[in-house]
């Protein structure tokens, strides 16, 4: 069985003045203050004008919100920064204007409304039938809105990422008790924080304009600005003011009309919202030059970045929307989910993006394709740096040498000594072109690699090649599709990992146990030898096993996202391991649980 991700292109430009502020580990809230409690509404939309004179920035700032608890009185795990995630507002309803200035005939207005049979139903939203449409079941939609706010990102693990966006995307049901466009909103957020920039998008535009509610007014700001739209604000940009009153919107009036070609009104327009003193510096500058990119500019705008203390995501959507280069230092400010944005950002040059695409196709927000035909381009540049160059070569030679031992030189020159997950990810097919040896001192990271972009038959290949008790050995143990065998005590205690033996022995039989490739006996004295406790049970290992009994994969799968609340693998517990593997097996998601304690082996 071959798993593979897909990912879009992003588009140009970007805008979102008021949203999501991206901190150090993860992005705040993109709500203004108050908005902080869950349980609370607000009493009234925000205003436009601004209560002070002074200009002030149009990303919010607020403090950190409560941990919201699950049904049954758990506590839903932080990031590993200790910050928690500040959930997304209980919507008020967009204010009803006062008066209608002049009423319009009911029969010209029907000339240009959407016809009934072009709308599209919030009963189900998403984008692909990835998911079985109740995949979530008779979970409380509640619930669900509270594992999406609470769900660590970006995930450790690649494969679990994959399932997750997965899962985000699908077409499924809105729970009894939510909203379709507040339910599309909250899982594009999600998407958002785990990188998946382009993918948030689509989900966005699953819903009609007309159904827009304020919290997905708000989630669209920050999806156009992630894949860098200043174009796409546009269709929302009315509704979005009166519904939310955003500084974000409001400047969106100017940028559009200029990017219309309005160019007298775009700067009226633009001179009247400056003198509300609503933003200042860097945020003014950056609406001004994407004003003008429509061609009716009238004066250069000069960015500088000197004094400004923090990469916000207007700032990052702006720049890349007008060509301005960010400098390296304004990225150590934000979380690293913007990196995966601007992996995904066809404004920049091929070559620049190869460092940033290597590590997106670690997180699973690129796949192995993706990351080769990147390489590609940068083959046909002539322009590209010369270090570039020579790696698209290597990779070209590792695909298409004359001879094996030719391709093998290359994949050795571009794994290096001790190559990132991302290489692994990128050289993963031309790994596949590699003819099974014995006794190869590569076989244990061809296997690596295989498995990385989910190439588990040909992995299996290489069982009677690589070291019995190695890491290829193991991972083949974990992920062959087609095994039979069960494993013993013995097994697990002979594993002789390269890195941290005891650690690997312990994840080594998370996978087994999971996978259900060991005796339940010899998994529980093997597990006390190793001190694992593989019976505890906590209130997320009971909310799992609810799950699993009610057939709803799509809980398992935020559930397990929920679990692994760790900055890298390091932080995953063998016991969380066990436990995701064996809910995904339970589910039927068998494949992405042998990829997950595959992976395990090769990273944690």
């Amino acid at each position: 069985m071959r798993i593979s991700s897909k990912v879009a292109a992003a588009g140009f430009g970007a805008v979102a003045l008021a949203a999501m502020a991206v901190a150090q580990d993860r992005p705040e809230s993109i709500l203004p203050p108050g908005f902080g409690d869950p349980a609370a509404r607000p009493a009234a939309r925000p205003s436009a004008t601004p209560t002070a004179a002074a200009p002030r920035s149009p990303v919010a700032r607020p403090g950190p919100a409560p941990t919201s608890p699950v049904p049954g009185g758990a506590v839903l795990p932080s990031d590993p920064a200790g910050a928690v995630v500040q959930p997304l507002p209980t919507p008020t309803p967009a204010p009803i204007p006062s008066a209608t200035p002049s009423p319009v005939d009911p029969r010209l207005l029907a000339r240009y409304e959407m016809p009934a049979y072009a709308r599209r139903s919030l009963a189900t939203v998403g984008l692909s039938q990835d998911m079985p449409a109740d995949a979530f079941g008779a979970a409380d939609g509640g619930f669900i809105e509270t594992l999406m706010r609470h769900t660590p990102a970006p995930l450790p693990s690649r494969w679990l990422s994959m399932l997750l966006r997965r899962t985000l995307a699908a077409e499924l049901d809105t729970p009894a008790g939510l909203n379709g466009a507040d339910y599309a909103a909250e899982r594009a957020w999600l998407l958002l924080r785990m990188g998946e920039s382009v993918v948030a998008r689509g989900v966005v535009e699953r819903v009609d304009n007309r159904d827009y509610t304020p919290k997905l007014y708000q989630v669209a700001m920050n999806a156009m600005l992630a894949t860098g739209d200043p174009g796409g604000l546009c269709p929302l940009a009315e509704g979005g003011l009166r519904a939310t009153g955003e500084v974000g919107w409001v400047f969106a009036q100017p940028i559009c009309a200029g990017l219309t070609g309005q160019g007298e009104a775009a700067r009226a327009q633009f001179q009247a919202t400056r003198r509300r003193r609503l933003a200042g510096g860097i945020d003014v500058l950056l609406a001004e030059k994407v004003m003008g990119a429509g061609g009716q500019g009238r004066r250069a705008v000069t960015i500088e970045w000197d004094g400004v203390d923090r990469l916000t995501p207007w700032r990052f959507g702006l720049a890349n929307a007008t060509g301005v280069t960010i400098p390296e230092t304004m990225f150590a400010t934000t979380g690293a989910q913007v990196r995966y944005w601007q992996a995904l950002s066809p404004m920049l040059a091929p070559a620049a993006r190869l460092t940033l695409a290597e590590a997106a196709g670690a997180q699973g927000v690129l796949s192995s394709t993706a990351l080769v035909d990147l390489y590609g381009m940068v083959a046909g540049d002539d322009d590209a740096p010369s270090a570039a160059t020579a790696a698209a070569q290597d990779l070209g030679t590792a695909y298409a040498g004359r001879t094996a031992d030719a391709r093998l030189a290359a994949l050795r020159d571009l794994w290096g000594a001790d190559p990132s997950y991302g290489r692994l990810v990128l050289t993963a097919h031309a790994a596949a072109r590699q003819p099974v040896r014995a006794d190869l001192a590569e076989a244990d990271r061809i296997v690596a690699s295989l498995l990385s972009a989910g190439h588990d038959r040909t992995a299996a290949r290489w069982a009677q090649a690589v070291k019995t008790g190695g890491d290829g050995w193991a991972m083949i143990a974990l992920s062959d599709p087609d095994s039979t065998t069960r494993f013993g005590e013995g097994d697990v205690q002979d594993y002789a990992s390269s890195g941290d033996a005891m650690r690997k022995r312990q994840l080594f039989l998370a996978g087994l146990a999971g996978l259900g490739r060991i005796a339940p006996d010899q998994a529980q004295r093997t597990a006390e030898s190793l001190g694992v406790p593989l019976g505890a049970e906590t209130n997320w290992t009971r909310a799992l096993d609810r799950a699993v009994r009610a057939d709803e994969p799509g809980t398992v799968v935020l559930l397990a996202a929920v679990g692994m609340n760790a900055a890298n693998w390091r932080g995953v517990s063998p016991v969380t391991l066990y436990r995701i593997v064996a809910a995904l097996r339970g589910v039927g998601l068998d494949g992405e649980a042998r990829m997950i304690a595959a992976e395990a082996l090769a990273r944690g």
